[in-house]
């Protein structure tokens, strides 16, 4: 123990004497029997000469982080609005009753505070959030505080491989109860009839699910509920600018609009980290494609859900895209605010000088 603080004491002691960038041939450690020896049982091999060496360097506390977003010309992170970790929601994990209301609150609080940055636009005066999940249940307590929020129903964008408009009784329980209604599949449909989503102006995106029953009588619910079904087999003939057109000629970029995202629209070959997997789905590629194409959407709650990390793959691929499709978000969300200020701010510089025209 002596020893490792005498080395982190001459460590220091030389790093304040001036920066290794400064000299790079400073000699940092300190020499002496121990750290002699050391090289010596490691590198002492002269009697075993050698054409091709194979050598290890386990040194990767040089990686850097970089935020700069090309596609958009901008960092979200040192843009001027404030993006804050907010924490995870306190909830418990036994009374989905209680879970519900909990997340509800949160939502509600957090979703009714003053931005740190005026952004300028009359139908966005609150922060906006972004949900990391969870199962895909929690969009229904977002949609309940942001009707409170906005005073009305909004547009919903889904990508998901399922409908999640399904009649609670598709999802049968032995013990029936008002909580059982409330899971990943119906959440969108107890939305739907509390008022919470406007319909005739929502959508899903990437859908490939089996149906329940003997017929269509899911599509026909989906239906009545005002969402267009955009299918994953779709993008084969209209490409993502297709399905991009779609989506903002059925949204418009004006109307109030909440993104939800299940992990599992992704294909389970390239995100198997879910734990609803559906073959057919849509390449991480595209969908972030896409995602970008819809920057001029009015999006003013967004959540990312159903990643499962006990079921990714080793490389983590599910995480990574999720945190890939965050940060497209988050730099969406900068980018069309930065821009809907600097559209105010030549409006305010055109109409200097200008006599008001008296009729």
């Amino acid at each position: 123990m002596q020893s490792w603080w005498k080395l982190y004491f001459i460590l220091l002691v030389e790093c304040s004497a001036g920066s290794f960038y400064d000299d790079p041939d400073q000699v940092l450690l300190p020499s002496g029997p121990d750290s002699d020896n050391e090289l010596h049982r490691k590198w002492d091999f002269e009697d075993s000469p050698f054409d091709i060496g194979i050598i290890g360097a386990p040194f990767d506390t040089a990686t850097p982080f970089r935020g700069f977003n090309p596609r958009r010309g901008l960092n979200p992170y040192t843009s001027p609005y404030t993006i804050l970790d907010c924490g995870d929601i306190p909830i418990t994990p036994f009374d989905n009753a209680l879970a519900l209301r909990q997340m509800s609150e949160a939502f509600l609080e957090l979703g009714s505070r003053t931005p740190a940055l005026n952004q300028g636009d009359d139908h966005s005066p609150k922060p906006k959030l972004l949900t990391l999940g969870g199962d895909h249940s929690i969009a229904l307590p977002a949609l309940r505080a942001l009707n409170k929020i906005y005073g009305g129903p909004i547009a919903v964008m889904h990508f998901d491989a399922h409908l999640d408009t399904w009649h609670p009784a598709k999802y049968p329980s032995p013990w029936e109860s008002a909580q059982s209604d409330f899971n990943h599949g119906s959440m969108f449909w107890i939305a739907s009839n509390e008022g919470l989503i406007l319909n005739g102006s929502s959508a899903h995106a990437g859908l490939r699910t089996r149906l329940s029953g003997e017929g269509w009588d899911d599509f026909v619910d989906d239906e009545r509920q005002g969402f267009m079904r955009i299918l994953s087999d779709d993008i084969d003939d209209l490409g993502t600018k297709g399905i991009i057109d779609k989506i903002v000629d059925r949204i418009g970029v004006e109307t109030l609009t909440y993104l939800s995202i299940d992990i599992d629209v992704i294909d389970p070959g390239l995100c198997p980290g879910t734990g609803t997997p559906e073959p057919g789905g849509w390449t991480s590629r595209e969908l972030i494609r896409i995602i970008r194409g819809l920057q001029s959407l009015n999006v003013v709650g967004a959540d990312i859900v159903e990643v499962a990390p006990a079921y990714d793959g080793m490389g983590e691929q599910t995480a990574l895209t999720a945190a890939q499709l965050g940060f497209e978000i988050l730099t969406s969300w900068v980018g069309r605010g930065l821009g809907q200020k600097a559209e105010a701010e030549q409006g305010k510089v055109g109409n200097i000088g200008r006599k008001r025209d008296e009729l």
